[in-house]
């Protein structure tokens, strides 16, 4: 069995030629344009875990005929960006929850939610 997982980096680079690897978590294509969610890509585990978990909304553009991830700097557009991958991103992970469980009376987490609500109202 192949428990590999591919995971879609891309590494942008700076104004100063600094080089800074991101994860795609999602690519949303909204009024004519597309955008990509993106989560710095750590080498370390000790920086992820010092992470704040914020990820990056960055809009594609296209200049001198090649396409370039560019920043947003309409603050509401980058609101309803937010609320959108956020949305799509609860769906990703609800979905994942419930591939994990057969029914709410197999005797995995529900049963143990109930058990933590009854001591929470005694």
């Amino acid at each position: 069995m192949d428990n590999e997982f591919d995971v879609d980096l891309i590494t942008l680079i700076d104004d100063d030629g600094a080089e800074y690897n991101y994860r795609i978590l999602d690519v949303l294509d909204y009024n004519d344009s597309q955008y990509y969610a993106l989560y710095p890509a750590f080498d370390d585990p000790d920086e992820a875990i010092n992470d704040t978990g914020e990820y990056y909304i960055m809009e594609v553009v296209e200049e001198d005929g090649e396409q370039q991830l560019a920043e947003i700097e309409d603050d509401s557009l980058l609101d309803e960006l937010a609320s959108l991958f956020e949305a799509r991103f609860e769906d990703i992970f609800d979905d994942d929850e419930d591939d994990d469980c057969c029914d709410e009376e197999c005797g995995c987490c529900h049963d143990i939610e109930e058990e933590e609500n009854s001591e929470d109202d005694n």
